[in-house]
């Protein structure tokens, strides 16, 4: 029988199940419904019930893996109703955090980075839980199985498949290298210069928005380096008081375009080499909480 759980030692799990929901679910606030529903579990348990676990920690993801893969599953019916493109919900640099509550903030690195997201989204459920749980957060394909009630053997077929797409559509970009792309985008940008911004994009570049339905933003993705330039000198043109400003997104170097001091949208970008191949644009307000103040 396990010792008896202390309180605080089963809250300071709260940060590594923020951790693992938001890179899962792409969105913190299901995220933290995701958290609050594995506590609400863990307190509907008995005492005896509490202290016959020996390891509170792993019973907590464990719950948490299970409750998000039920996410994952229904969130495939959701998105067929969701108006325009789906992207991750953005983060800020800890610095710029709205809340100030650290266990409610994810730790930013290379596995929150918005072009991993996005590759980890297309996955199907199964894959990017065994992949997740495997790869970043360093559990056994045995751990693995019983949370996604598989053998250990599909689990690592899984995670193996999911690895295949990471290495092949992530390109590990230094970030320096990356901040200097941005920053020249930003300035061609606001010099309204079509030849230097053509210049910086991949000639099969896209550009992918997601207003929600909410606001308005880009049906479809926008593809091709010049047809994105004139989509972004057009914005220049329709939005004149936009001011933007260099920013930390999902831990990688971006943009954040704000009209009259408020967030109007948050931009993650994709450099590979000296081009950038993707951007990603969220103007859902929903998205971008943590975005309302600078």
């Amino acid at each position: 029988m396990g010792t008896d759980p202390d309180l605080g030692a089963v809250m300071r799990e709260r940060r590594q199940l923020i951790n693992l929901a938001y890179r899962l679910l792409g969105s913190l606030s299901e995220a933290e419904d995701v958290v609050q529903e594995t506590y609400t579990r863990w307190y509907a348990l008995s005492r005896p019930q509490q202290e016959a676990i020996e390891s509170p920690g792993a019973w907590l993801t464990t719950v948490a893996s299970r409750v998000c893969l039920d996410q994952l599953r229904s969130a495939r019916v959701r998105r067929e109703r969701y108006v325009g493109e789906w992207i991750p919900e953005p983060l800020p640099d800890h610095t710029e955090w709205v809340t100030a509550d650290p266990a409610d903030r994810v730790t930013l690195d290379e596995s929150v980075n918005m072009a991993f997201l996005v590759v980890l989204d297309a996955m199907t459920p199964a894959e990017r839980v065994a992949f997740i749980l495997h790869d970043v957060f360093k559990y056994s394909f045995a751990e693995v199985a019983e949370i996604v009630a598989r053998t250990p053997a599909a689990c690592r077929k899984l995670a193996s498949s999911a690895r295949r797409r990471v290495q092949a559509q992530v390109t590990a970009t230094p970030a320096a290298q990356s901040a200097d792309v941005v920053r020249d985008f930003k300035l061609a940008w606001e010099a309204k210069d079509i030849g230097a911004l053509i210049g910086l994009l991949d000639p099969d570049a896209v550009v992918i928005g997601d207003g929600g339905g909410l606001v308005e933003a880009a049906l479809q993705p926008i593809e091709g380096a010049e047809r994105i330039a004139r989509y972004v000198l057009h914005l220049a043109e329709r939005v004149p008081d936009l001011v933007v400003l260099l920013r930390t997104v999902n831990g990688q170097p971006g943009l954040v375009a704000q009209q009259g001091g408020v967030t109007a949208v948050v931009m993650a970008f994709d450099v590979v080499g000296d081009r950038i191949k993707h951007i990603w644009g969220v103007r859902n307000p929903e998205k971008l909480q943590l975005w309302m103040t600078d």
